[in-house]
């Protein structure tokens, strides 16, 4: 089949790179413009947009809802669209214009974490089982009929870094397998069932604050869950912020008694309490310094017992 690819950011690459290999053409790749990065705020273009023009294909970075958009999709004869993770809303008359439609692949089991961070979500609650999803894209928020699946189990450390570069990968494979099937005609969209529906709305800075009152399982789920990005963050006594990498639950309590938000420092740990057992710090993110270990930065920071990090919040 003619295909147009759709996808901006690195996790979208892999996805590019199998289609590519694969029996299919991709005959052009739709990705987000240019934007700015780093200290000099140079504009920079998007990690699909750099593979598509290292394979020579042709990119478009004009909106979908920009004038002109539906003739040039028309001018490509594709038969079928593959999406991942693309970033912007594919209006009707857009939709229709490829005859086996737009195949979004889907970082969840849907119609669990349906929006724009499932991988983070499912790690923030604990799940202990995700996976990716191909589906026909309508117009609702990943409502579309499903066309396959691939489940991935969450690892007990895993980060949604680590996370998400597996299903990149898996899901890769997915949609390649998923395109095939469509071309040969053995596809069958199946209805996404009406239970078990979870949203998975994108996550804020705010969101990304811990909340020392919570119990150290929940701390470190969301610290996990929001690494690399948002990146988990608390407060210093002095108001500034400090971010903070994957924390490690104690597995009993210390002998000294901590209070949420309170610290302990030996040589080589900074520990925290939460609700129930401490956790130990791994790499921290001093305002406007590089990461570093935890341990190294207390001493720096001539960090002692009983300094409080963040505000008391009720859970």
């Amino acid at each position: 089949m003619r295909l147009l690819f759709a996808g901006t950011p690195a996790v979208a690459v892999p996805a590019l790179e199998a289609l590519i290999g694969s029996r299919h053409e991709v005959v052009a790749v739709l990705t987000r413009a240019d934007a700015r990065a780093g200290r000099g705020r140079q504009l920079v273009p998007s990690p699909v947009r750099q593979r598509a023009e290292e394979a020579g294909i042709e990119v478009i970075t004009d909106r979908p809802r920009s004038e002109g958009f539906v003739e040039r999709l028309e001018a490509l004869q594709v038969d079928c669209a593959p999406v991942v993770a693309y970033g912007e809303i594919l209006p009707r008359e857009v939709l229709d214009v490829p005859r086996n439609g737009w195949v979004n692949l889907h970082f969840s089991v849907l119609p669990a974490w349906r929006g724009a961070a499932p991988v983070q979500r499912a790690v923030i609650a604990g799940d202990e089982v995700t996976g990716a999803t191909t589906f026909l894209i309508e117009e609702g928020l990943d409502t579309g009929p499903v066309l396959g699946t691939a489940t991935e189990t969450i690892r007990r450390r895993d980060t949604s870094g680590d996370l998400l570069d597996r299903l990149s990968r898996s899901g890769a494979g997915l949609l390649v397998a998923t395109l095939d099937a469509i071309e040969d005609g053995h596809m069958i969209p199946v209805p996404q069932p009406t239970d078990g529906v979870s949203l998975a709305a994108k996550l804020t800075v705010d969101d990304a604050r811990v909340v020392w009152t919570h119990p150290a399982h929940a701390v470190d789920r969301l610290v996990r869950g929001c690494t690399p990005a948002p990146g988990a963050w608390t407060t210093l006594p002095d108001g500034s912020r400090l971010g903070l990498g994957p924390v490690t639950p104690l597995d009993e309590p210390l002998e000294v008694s901590l209070a949420p938000g309170e610290v302990q420092v030996t040589k080589s740990a900074v520990r925290v309490g939460t609700a129930t057992v401490p956790v130990e710090l791994g790499e921290v993110r001093p305002a406007g310094k590089k990461p570093m270990n935890a341990a190294d930065w207390a001493r720096g920071a001539r960090l002692g017992d009983g300094t409080r990090l963040g505000q008391e919040v009720s859970a």
